[in-house]
């Protein structure tokens, strides 16, 4: 009895670790295939990374220990048949390191190919930001580029106006001491100024200057710099002016505008008896497009002064003495030199330069009373203009593509 009782306790001792063994089997199995991986079946056809591929053959198998069998290492199907031309040992792709997963083994060969970026890296030519040109390139006969911001508080009803730098002044002597004022016309006769920057030709002003003006008002006034320079003798010589009309500009207080202009040279000859406008014209001979640029005009002869008198200049486009079309700019009121930046096009055959005319009004109006004419000037080729206007046409007609601004004085005729 106890023999048959020792031969049943070792027949179910062994029936209970016979499964218990091959469950510890299958589990070891399952735990290998874990940290195994798939090897590929279609390998990357290349050219001149032959080489490298079989060097890094024996490097391959030490991975098989952490790559899982469930994530095979797959080439992506846009690089199969890439030509790796430029393939060297030295050139290799950086590949971020996480030192709790990655093995401390060589790289695979697809890491090593030049030109390739493994998903997840950062290309930097596509982050690249434009180069400011602004203060590198400065056109033939540049007399110097100016730097400023503004923007209006709606509340207090205030234009804060920031003087930043100037740069590449050219001054009459071979030193430079220079110094701004800023006006906000119409108003001329009073104006804010800034330090003066001792022997410079790029002075740095970082000053900050605030004009009381109504938000009703704003869009009719316009921004003017002179920048000055001091000589030996304390005299202040006129080195440029920027002119910047604020009625193109969306003025708030989260809309900080920072600026740059180049510097113009003031027109020095006294106004013509009944005033000047300035404009550019252009000619494209392949839209067939003329276009007007009215800048501004100065001296007007006003026949009454009140902030209620307005302003405008009209345009109107003329063929053989016949009306095509004309058009306005805005009205500024109470100002005998108002600033307008308009451009206006016309569609103008090349065949009809030599007929046709451009003739530019500055008109006068007030409420309730009737429109007045303050002077006219008419530019056009030989058959109807001479002197400056017609030089100023022909210069527009050689020049196909380029503004062309020039001053001309007002008359009364018609």
């Amino acid at each position: 009895e106890q023999a048959v009782a020792v031969a049943g306790g070792i027949i179910g001792g062994i029936l209970l670790f016979v499964p218990l063994g091959i469950t510890a089997y299958l589990l070891w199995k399952k735990f290998c295939r874990l940290f195994s991986y798939e090897k590929l079946i279609n390998p990357v056809k290349t050219t001149n990374a032959n080489a490298i591929f079989q060097d890094q053959a024996n490097s391959e198998t030490q991975l098989k220990s952490t790559r899982s069998r469930s994530v095979p290492f797959i080439i992506p199907p846009t690089l199969h048949g890439r030509d790796w031309i430029h393939l060297t040992n030295e050139e290799q792709v950086q590949e971020d390191r996480d030192p709790y997963t990655t093995p401390h083994g060589p790289r695979s060969s697809f890491h090593s190919l030049a030109g390739a970026y493994v998903v997840g890296t950062i290309n930097p030519d596509l982050y690249k930001f434009p180069e400011d040109k602004s203060e590198t390139d400065f056109p033939d006969g540049n007399i110097g580029r100016l730097w400023f911001s503004i923007e209006y508080e709606q509340e207090s009803e205030r234009l804060l106006v920031s003087l930043i730098k100037v740069r590449k002044l050219q001054p009459p002597a071979d030193s430079c001491s220079p110094f701004v004022k800023i006006y906000l016309l119409p108003d001329e006769r009073s104006y804010l100024q800034s330090k003066t920057k001792r022997k410079t030709l790029n002075p740095q002003f970082d000053e900050n200057f605030v004009f009381q003006v109504s938000s009703k008002m704003l869009l009719q006034r316009t921004l003017k710099f002179l920048v000055y320079h001091v000589d030996k003798q304390k005299k202040h010589h006129l080195l440029g002016q920027v002119i910047f009309p604020l009625k193109n500009e969306t003025l708030t207080e989260d809309n900080k505008l920072v600026i740059w202009r180049d510097l113009e040279k003031e027109n020095l000859e006294p106004p013509s008896e009944h005033g000047d406008i300035q404009f550019s014209l252009s000619y494209n001979d392949y839209l067939g497009r003329l276009t007007v640029v009215v800048l501004r005009a100065r001296g007007l002869k006003l026949q009454e002064e009140s902030p209620a008198v307005g302003v405008y200049v009209k345009v109107s486009l003329m063929n053989h003495n016949k009306f095509i079309k004309n058009k306005k700019t805005a009205t500024l009121l109470g100002t005998p030199n108002p600033v307008y930046n308009e451009t206006f096009s016309f569609k103008v055959d090349q065949t009809e330069l030599d007929t046709a005319s451009l003739s530019l009004s500055v008109l006068q109006t007030n409420k309730g009373e009737k429109t007045l004419l303050l002077g006219q000037v008419v530019v056009g080729p030989f058959m109807y203009t001479r002197g400056k206007e017609l030089e100023h046409w022909n210069e527009m007609i050689s020049k196909p593509k380029e503004l062309v601004k020039r001053w001309h004085a007002l008359c009364h005729s018609t």
